[in-house]
C-alpha cells in the first residue's frame, strides 16, 4: 500500500511538472518570437524543471505512503 502512494505521488508530480515545463517553454517561445529575439529553451532546464518536480514529489509523498504502509490496505483506503 505505501508503494502504490509514493508511485501515485510521483506519477502526479511527473505530470505536474512536465506540463509546468510545457507551459514555460510555450510562453518563453511565444515571448521571443513576439519580440523577435532567437527562442531558446535550453534541454538542460527541461531536464532540470522535471528532476525537481520528482524529487519534490518523492519528498511529499514519502509520509503519506510510510504512514499507508504501517495500516492494513482497508484502513489505508478508507482513511483517504
Amino acid at each position: 500500500m505505501g508503494a502504490q502512494f509514493l508511485v501515485e505521488a510521483l506519477l502526479l508530480s511527473l505530470l505536474g511538472g512536465a506540463a509546468g515545463v510545457g507551459l514555460g517553454a510555450g510562453v518563453t517561445l511565444a515571448y521571443a518570437f513576439a519580440a523577435g529575439y532567437q527562442p531558446l529553451v535550453p534541454a538542460v532546464a527541461a531536464w532540470g524543471g522535471l528532476r525537481a518536480a520528482l524529487f519534490i514529489g518523492a519528498v511529499a509523498g514519502l509520509y503519506p505512503a510510510l504512514h499507508a504502509a504501517r495500516l492494513s490496505p482497508t484502513d489505508a483506503l478508507r482513511r483517504v
